[in-house]
């Protein structure tokens, strides 16, 4: 370390460190204060934007439980606005829900389809998954429906997947592979209580 005689050959020393590295020094408060204001503009952003979409999607759902389907078109124009945002995809589900009931299948579909690729939730995906291989089922898509079964992996859905492999084998008429699909289901932790009559109706 540097030993100064006096106070002023301190001071000149700053002074000439200063002209070297002062520029330095304010350029990297700058940048400093200036990256700290934008992430807290950012962050200000991100959650204004979380309560505007937050705020759409609710008037979105209370115009479809006051009107139906009759309040599709702005339902749809929520969703169109804003496809990444997980709001759009939860207006999707409840969309495509009213048009199941309307008898809507196809419409219905689409609107699973989208929500489907559009989901960064992963508690999502295996619910719209398996209701997209339920209407193909309704239409009587069975290999497409089988196929959606199968991507979904999540040990919690486990008992649903196989009470629908169990149902869509009995539609085709094969009992054996719907009684042992219907055992495997009441095996798991999410097994309905329709599957025992299920099973009791095929021993009959």
């Amino acid at each position: 370390m540097e030993l100064y005689d006096s106070e002023e050959q301190q001071v000149e020393a700053i002074k000439d460190w200063w002209k070297e590295n002062g520029k330095a020094v304010i350029l990297g408060a700058v940048v400093g204060l200036g990256g700290l204001f934008g992430w807290r503009y950012y962050q200000d952003s991100v959650i204004e934007a979380r309560e505007t979409a937050s705020e759409q999607y609710t008037q979105a759902i209370e115009a479809m439980a006051t009107k139906g389907l009759e309040a599709s078109s702005e339902v749809q124009a929520f969703i169109n606005s804003d496809s990444s945002s997980e709001y759009t995809v939860l207006a999707a589900l409840q969309l495509a829900k009213a048009q199941v009931e309307a008898g809507e299948f196809g419409q219905a579909l689409e609107q699973l389809q989208w929500a489907q690729t559009k989901t960064k939730d992963p508690a999502l995906t295996p619910l719209i998954t398996f209701r997209i291989a339920r209407l193909m089922t309704e239409q009587g898509d069975i290999e497409a429906a089988n196929t959606e079964l199968s991507k979904i992996s999540d040990a919690s859905w486990a008992g649903r997947v196989a009470e629908m492999r169990g149902d869509i084998a009995l539609s085709q008429g094969d009992k054996d592979a719907a009684y042992s699909a219907y055992s495997e289901a009441q095996q798991a932790t999410d097994a309905s209580q329709t599957l025992q009559l299920k099973l009791d109706d095929l021993a009959k």
